[in-house]
């Protein structure tokens, strides 16, 4: 019984911290979602541009880069994406519980990388020095598949994405046995004397 009832504590009195990863905790993962599925977007578009349509790599920007060519080649778009898919993890991770909790958090450790590796190209991009010799800024897996960083890109947002679905689907329909989280995101909908017992 003591789930139930910390889901209707009044949470006037809470943080906005708080409340996100509770009363609005759905909210504030489905536009979270919202953001990272227009990121995958970009970044489909841009591998079906090289890939399929044949375009050359520096005119592949996805969509925003028929629009906007010299903000899709900045280093500051991509870092300040990395940024706010590291900041809207850590935020939402007090959200998550028992499995989907672990694998929340497998993701947040893997954006801390693809972060870093993206503060490695906005230091170079900001200084004007190129590491190794490069004619442009070059990350740390990059200095093993050059000529791949659009590919490179989609598969680190590849292996961000894959654990938050997994907690996804582990925060709205947990395993049985392991405590629903107090947001109230659960599709799982057992009786109360289910639960109580």
């Amino acid at each position: 019984m003591a789930v139930t009832a910390s889901r209707i504590e009044p949470v006037a009195d809470h943080s906005v911290y708080d409340k996100l990863n509770h009363v609005w905790h759905k909210r504030a993962l489905n536009s979270f979602m919202f953001i990272v599925l227009a990121h995958w977007a970009e970044h489909l578009a841009q591998a079906y541009q090289i890939h399929v349509m044949g375009w050359p790599r520096p005119q592949a920007g996805g969509f925003m880069g028929v629009y906007f060519p010299w903000l899709v080649s900045s280093e500051v778009l991509h870092y300040g994406y990395a940024i706010v898919m590291l900041i809207g993890l850590w935020i939402l991770r007090k959200g998550f519980t028992g499995t989907s909790r672990k694998w929340w958090m497998i993701a947040l450790v893997i954006q801390f990388w693809h972060h870093i590796e993206h503060a490695v190209l906005q230091w170079q991009a900001i200084t004007g020095h190129y590491w190794f010799g490069s004619p442009v800024p070059v990350s740390f897996v990059q200095l093993l598949l050059p000529a791949f960083r659009p590919e490179l890109h989609l598969f680190y947002n590849a292996i961000v994405f894959i654990p938050m679905l997994v907690a996804m689907y582990y925060h709205l329909f947990p395993p049985k046995g392991e405590e629903t989280a107090v947001c109230g995101c659960s599709l799982r909908r057992e009786p109360l004397r289910a639960a109580a017992a």
